[in-house]
């Protein structure tokens, strides 16, 4: 089977066909237990072999492996959709994905971090409107979620690199886009653990928060909802209305009195102001991609002005 494509000249060229499963599958990914004993190092490996594409992972031992190695596998497999501990021996760990990569579309799954990260906003917005500390009781497993899915885009786009016919089925026609959906994709990832981080800086404020927070978490919330929309659904028309929104809001960060960091049982919490111009910065960035993304479209059908 083969399949002909058209480049953006007009030329065709041919390849063979792939099936939807990313073409050939990566080999199980081994790693000797014995070389990593650090705390985390395991987590990371699993995790890194889970966002790089393997279906199957490994961890072996030449001696029974100990109770915190497993537990650290475990527990590392819970934060990755999609994957079980399928082989549990006294030398031997295999850990499994059962994830079908063209059942997860990129824009739907943009569409979900950008969910969670509104939930979060609105976490923050509920500690403000409080009187008193208090705590986000959600924000642990949105927290949580949200490293789930970023950690599955990561993994389509890797595998979406290896086989455009698998980009074109998850959203990205023009394969060339991958790099620009994996700077998306990392900055909304940045975006909310800048929200995860100011949490605690809420909730372990004064008695009497000043309640213009909450409005300024509303002008980030609307932002942040009109780049995702734009870099869905790309035109000229909603990457200007999302420039304007981010500038909108840049403008009350800028006018909002200064803040001083606090130290909270020797921890350094940043500042309310602080933290948003971060991620205002984080959308900054995401409506440069945006118009880029437009621009891309529109030029390809002779248009040069926003969409109706």
């Amino acid at each position: 089977m083969v399949v002909f494509d058209q480049n953006d000249d007009g030329t065709l060229y041919l390849r063979p066909a792939q099936g939807k499963s990313g073409g050939k599958p990566l080999a199980p990914f081994q790693v000797e237990a014995s070389l990593f004993e650090s705390p985390g190092e395991l987590e990371l490996l699993v995790a890194g072999a889970y966002r790089a594409g393997h279906d199957s992972i490994e961890i072996l031992s030449d001696v029974p492996l100990n109770l915190e190695a497993v537990e650290e596998v475990q527990a590392a497999a819970r934060r990755l959709l999609g994957v079980s501990v399928v082989a549990h021996e006294p030398n031997r760990l295999v850990i499994q994905s059962f994830l079908d990569p063209s059942k997860y579309a990129l824009p739907q799954m943009i569409q979900r971090m950008r969910m969670i990260l509104s939930a979060l906003v609105e976490e923050a917005q509920g500690l403000i409107r409080r009187d008193g500390p208090s705590r986000s009781k959600r924000a642990p497993a949105l927290a949580e979620e949200l490293g789930k899915v970023h950690a599955l885009l990561v993994r389509q786009l890797q595998l979406a690199s290896r086989d455009w016919s698998l980009a074109r089925e998850i959203g990205s026609p023009d394969p060339r886009h991958l790099l620009s959906w994996r700077v998306v994709v990392q900055s909304l990832g940045e975006s909310g653990r800048i929200l995860v981080e100011l949490l605690p800086t809420l909730s372990r404020g004064r008695r009497t928060v000043n309640p213009a927070r909450a409005e300024t978490l509303e002008s980030y919330k609307a932002a942040l909802e009109m780049v995702v929309d734009a870099l869905v659904h790309p035109s000229l028309a909603h990457a200007c209305a999302a420039r304007d929104q981010v500038k909108n809001l840049q403008r009350k960060l800028e006018s909002a009195r200064p803040e001083r960091s606090r130290r909270v049982s020797g921890q350094s919490l940043p500042s309310f102001n602080a933290a948003l111009r971060q991620g205002g910065k984080k959308l900054e960035g995401l409506v440069e991609v945006a118009m880029d993304r437009a621009v891309t479209g529109d030029a390809r059908e002779g248009r040069a002005a926003p969409s109706p």
